[in-house]
């Protein structure tokens, strides 16, 4: 049997590979947030694109313009379907691009919206998700501000896709980064996880499953201005766990530092109905997909002021410590199970909810 020294040395020299795409064509793994989506970035974009703001690759761009210095993020929107419990695409579309400025620690402006329209797509259904993303802005305090539509040939896209794009006012003196993190550290999540991609999957119909489930989507940015009013500098990182879930998140951040993330599982919020889906689906909650939560990495002396900060808000009353950070073994995310063990907890492999975002 290999040694534990033996296994680490294995994971950090396939970690120092170049990263390479090694399939000819795209699949559904590359969009998924987890390994494959990492090195398509790094192998194709980041080497085409190559400059110091990308290659940081956070949630969005930090840019000085003249005296200003603003948030610049972009995302795009494939969900199916298009309308789920506890909102629909067009909603999810506003909160998403919201959400990864306010990851910058900025606070979010102007969006725009650019819609792919298939041909044949209901006008109603359009009036419906036009008439969510109105009502998402409004509540998140921005402004839709321009956009743009096409429309393609029926069967070449699946009813609507959304891009949105958003710019926002970095205001405060502090930096975050997933290059921040630092041994003793504490990692708190703003709620339970999985709400959001267990809600699709089940809205697909294809599990005879009846739950009281809705998606988590929501603004983080009032949430967010309220974590750093309470922590300011003492707050490293802010990531939304989205596509690959929280795992996917904490594998980022623990690359990024050079650090090591321990989790306790009995600690991680998850709601019964989300584990009971989970378990059907052979999948981790860790890796599935939320609209509504964040991911802190705080200086723990900060710690107390964060949670309180989060739980005085309505979006944050389910925060929770779920780990420490370690500086061995660096660049790797460890769970210690209620067993009393301890595995390690890698990047998303595939695609296991293809298309909640």
């Amino acid at each position: 049997m290999r040694s534990e020294e033996q296994v680490l040395e294995r994971i950090e020299r396939a970690r120092r590979r170049r990263p390479r795409v090694r399939e000819e064509r795209i699949t559904l793994a590359h969009g998924a947030g987890g390994k494959a989506t990492h090195t398509l970035i790094d192998a194709v974009f980041v080497e085409a694109f190559r400059n110091p703001v990308l290659e940081q690759l956070e949630d969005g761009a930090s840019l000085q313009v003249g005296e200003a210095r603003l948030a610049f993020t972009t995302d795009s929107y494939v969900v199916s379907p298009l309308f789920f419990p506890g909102g629909d695409i067009g909603d999810l579309a506003v909160n998403g691009t919201v959400n990864d400025l306010a990851m910058c620690g900025a606070r979010p402006l102007h969006l725009s919206a650019g819609f792919i329209l298939e041909e044949g797509f209901p006008v109603a259904d359009l009036r419906r998700i036009a008439g969510s993303m109105a009502r998402a802005a409004a509540a998140a305090g921005v402004q839709i501000v321009t956009g743009d539509t096409k429309v393609v040939p029926r069967g070449k896209a699946d009813g609507c896709f959304i891009t949105t794009a958003g710019v926002g006012v970095l205001e405060r003196p502090v930096t975050l980064s997933a290059t921040a993190a630092r041994p003793g550290d504490a990692v708190i999540v703003s709620g339970p996880l999985g709400d959001h991609g267990i809600t699709i999957m089940l809205a697909r119909g294809e599990l005879d499953i009846e739950a009281d489930l809705s998606s988590d989507t929501a603004p983080l940015n009032e949430l967010t201005a309220g974590l750093l009013d309470a922590a300011g500098d003492g707050v490293r990182v802010l990531r939304d766990a989205t596509r690959g879930g929280v795992a996917t998140i904490l594998n980022e951040i623990a690359t990024a530092s050079q650090v090591a993330v321990v989790v306790d599982e009995a600690s991680v919020p998850v709601r019964e109905v989300v584990t009971g889906a989970s378990e059907l689906l052979g999948i981790d909650p860790l890796y599935v997909a939320c609209e509504g939560r964040l991911v802190a990495v705080v200086d723990a002396s900060r710690t107390d002021a964060v949670m309180a900060a989060l739980r005085a808000h309505p979006l944050g009353d389910g925060a929770a410590v779920i780990g420490h950070v370690a500086d061995d073994p660096p660049g790797l995310v460890l769970l210690r199970t209620a067993f009393g063990g301890t595995r390690i907890v890698d990047m998303l492999v595939g695609d296991p909810l293809p298309r909640i975002c």
